[in-house]
């Protein structure tokens, strides 16, 4: 039944409005209709698609390559820029609405960037949009359609819209038995490909209405706010702080409440039909393994004989053994990833969308808890913090009324709390954070999960101490008359360190050492089958990762010589039991220190190797890496600017302050009132100069010297002219104007 009239031109209407999805792009034929213009008319009514838009004469709204005419990057960056332009720091008054999100969903341009990303992470390869098969194009118009219409469900195996790119992977429902298709519904797997793309197209475009309305002072699952920005922004501005508040929010990211979910998302978010999308993939069920059925897999899989896996020609390979290594070192404020039912790679920025909250009422309590004092070196009633802007981390000793004040970071579900004052300020802050969370997350929270530890017995936060210690530096400062003075002072140190405990602990749990007091490296049996060359470049991919992670921590040549040594401790173990050497100072004599001389055969010990591999005959071996302490690089002491932002805000800030017309006016009167004027305007007075000033040359007929000798008289009299000594401007302007009827 088609939709009523006056709902139509009302709908028709509203979409207008959205100008950011109407594009109109410069022709030469000004009578012609504009390209995905949103037409009003009721006559046009049956000519329109399912999503109204009007694709001009003679279009085929079933064509998706009549559709595909505007640059899918352009368009989500126009989504960025309206987004971080509505919630810009400006007047007092609340941030206006975010753009309707509604017309995006009928762009099939945004589709197809979706289906790539979906497309990438299946099959592990970029795929050109050249190279989409006009019938995956064709799927995707009707996916799209079944999303406007709400015909779309979440988890739904029987009905593919999309089919997935390896398709013997995804068999058709339709030629299956009544067993195979019992079976399709109630084993777990992943959810269907087109799920993956619809939650892309999701996230392109809630990610920058969300990403200009966060807090800066939450990290983890966005772009740009990596571990490394957090640590930096503790060095930064966390040095005078003396009580600390550590809490785990992480029950919100294992089991949410869809009610909780939507009513944070509703706040930012008014349009129905993407709130029912993520509301139906929140509500709907995933099928996940009876009791028993993983008991009896394993048993059956036991009795039969292992074969060597084979991967199939289009299936991703898995992440090689020092990647796996690594990502086995992932601090706990990291390990919970949330995975909300059918959300996928949504549900990151859900949980970011419902933390929020949480970041908007330490916000609060950040100003109710600020009070300044003039007597200390840390804020002033201006609230700007004194000191060396180049040591942050250094703050000189003040009297005894110091400036109370509170800061606040998160990093995914975890949150630290840093209180200058009192501890009663802590313990107040502690009570009303216990009776927040109760009220609005449902997370029941007591003293004992929220301890209040003091700086001088270490702060652990993504695997690295926060402690304090007392220095006496030598200041030197300038003097009001010129005089530089050098005196000792007094201060405290924040520093940052790697915890060695939480790197034993890590290496204990992927079984490459044994013992607590004494590590004990144990071999690595799982590169056996692997050559020395292999196994030592995959070892030093995980050395040179491991060094990135430490990089901001002050024990940083410590701690990466000592991961060095468990892992050439390790290599040395495998190595001997490889090639029955018995212990591995044998394998220390034969390969040397960084194990970088064959052991096969023991080619490393013959003295010819050296000369063999200076011709080129052998093929060398890497040695690992910072097997001494010197090897190793220095902590990067470089201070986090103030006012930090990831690199795409900062571009996205200037270029909307380039673009507004009230900067480029600033500009232009500045430079009236220094009295200097732009390139732009330079080339203009010059060819207004030259317009006004210039004469024509004579015509072709007349011979060179002729033409030569007018043309330096001419050039004479205007030479005369603006010098001044051209009596009869007149009749010049009068002969400058006939010569062209005399040519013609």
């Amino acid at each position: 039944m088609p939709p009523p009239r006056r709902a139509l031109l009302s709908s028709l209407l509203r979409l207008r409005a959205c100008s950011s999805v109407a594009y109109h792009p410069p022709r030469p034929q000004p009578p012609p209709s504009r390209r995905h213009q949103f037409v009003a008319d009721p006559n046009a009514a049956a000519t329109t698609g399912r999503s109204g838009l009007s694709l001009g004469v003679g279009s085929n709204p079933l064509d998706p390559a009549q559709l595909l005419r505007d640059d899918p990057v352009s368009i989500t960056a126009s989504l960025w820029v309206s987004s971080f332009r509505a919630a810009a720091p400006g007047d007092a008054a609340p941030p206006p609405p975010p753009p309707s999100l509604a017309p995006f969903l009928t762009r099939l341009e945004l589709w197809v960037l979706a289906y790539q990303k979906a497309y990438a992470d299946e099959t592990g390869s970029y795929l050109p949009r050249s190279s989409i098969p006009a019938s995956t194009l064709t799927s995707l118009l009707t996916l799209r359609n079944a999303v406007i219409d709400a015909r779309f469900r979440f988890g739904n195996r029987l009905t593919p819209y999309l089919q997935s790119p390896r398709a013997a992977a995804s068999p058709d429902p339709a030629t299956l038995s009544k067993r195979k298709l019992r079976a399709l519904l109630t084993t777990p797997g992943p959810s269907p490909f087109q799920d993956r793309v619809v939650q892309e197209l999701l996230l392109l475009l809630l990610e920058p209405v969300y990403e200009a309305r966060f807090s800066p002072k939450s990290f983890a699952f966005r772009p740009g706010r990596s571990p490394h920005a957090a640590l930096r922004s503790i060095r930064r501005s966390w040095a005078p702080y003396l009580w600390y508040i550590r809490g785990d929010l992480s029950p919100l990211l294992d089991s949410p409440d869809p009610s909780l979910v939507v009513g944070a998302l509703i706040r930012d978010v008014r349009d129905k039909k993407v709130v029912d999308l993520i509301r139906s993939a929140l509500l709907t069920p995933v099928v996940t393994a009876r009791p028993g059925d993983d008991d009896a897999s394993k048993k059956k899989k036991k009795r039969k004989y292992q074969k060597k896996k084979v991967l199939p020609e289009g299936e991703p390979k898995p992440d090689p053994y020092w990647l796996q290594t690594f990502f086995g070192f992932a601090p706990e404020e990291a390990l919970t990833q949330p995975d909300w039912g059918h959300c996928g790679v949504l549900s990151p920025l859900l949980a970011n969308v419902c933390l929020d909250e949480f970041d908007k009422w330490m916000d609060e309590k950040i100003k109710e808890f600020y009070k300044p004092s003039k007597s200390d070196v840390v804020g002033g009633e201006d609230g700007i913090e004194q000191g060396n802007t180049s040591w942050p981390e250094f703050v000189p000793t003040s009297g005894p009324d110091k400036t109370r004040k509170v800061d606040y970071i998160r990093f995914g579900g975890h949150f630290l709390i840093g209180v200058r004052g009192p501890r009663a300020d802590a313990a107040v802050i502690r009570k009303q954070l216990i009776e927040f969370c109760d009220q609005r997350f449902r997370i029941k929270l007591d003293n004992e999960s929220l301890p209040i530890e003091h700086i001088t017995k270490g702060i652990m936060f993504l695997d690295h101490v926060l402690c304090r210690r007392v220095v006496y530096p030598t200041l030197r400062y300038t003097a009001t008359g010129g005089k530089i003075i050098s005196e000792k002072g007094v201060g405290t140190l924040l520093s940052v360190t790697a915890s060695l405990k939480q790197c034993i602990r890590q290496f204990r749990k992927l079984e490459f050492l044994k013992g607590d007091r004494e590590p004990d490296p144990q071999p690595c049996f799982r590169m056996f089958h692997a050559t020395q060359a292999h196994t030592n470049s995959q070892m030093n991919k995980l050395l040179m990762t491991m060094a990135e992670w430490y990089r901001y921590a002050d024990n940083r040549k410590k701690v990466v010589n000592f991961c060095s040594y468990i892992i050439r401790g390790s290599l040395a173990k495998l190595y001997a039991a490889k090639y029955k050497l018995r212990s591995r100072a044998k394998v220390y004599k034969i390969a040397s220190r960084n194990l970088s001389r064959p052991l096969k055969d023991k080619k490393g010990q013959s003295p010819e190797y050296t000369n063999l591999l200076r011709m080129g005959l052998v093929d060398s071996v890497d040695g690992l890496q910072y097997t001494r302490m010197s090897m190793v690089p220095d902590p990067d002491y470089t201070p986090l600017p103030s006012g930090w932002r990831p690199d795409h805000e900062k571009f996205l800030m200037e270029y909307i302050k380039l673009t507004d017309p009230q900067t480029v006016e600033e500009q232009r009167s500045c430079i009236r009132e220094e009295g200097l004027i732009t390139p732009q305007d330079q080339i203009s007075m010059l060819v207004w100069s030259y317009k006004k000033n210039a004469v024509l040359l004579p015509s072709k007929e007349c011979d060179d010297q002729g033409s030569i000798e007018d043309h330096d008289s001419d050039t004479d009299e205007l030479n005369n002219k603006e010098l001044g000594h051209g009596g009869h401007q007149g009749d010049h302007g009068h002969q400058g104007f006939s010569q062209p009827a005399e040519m013609s």
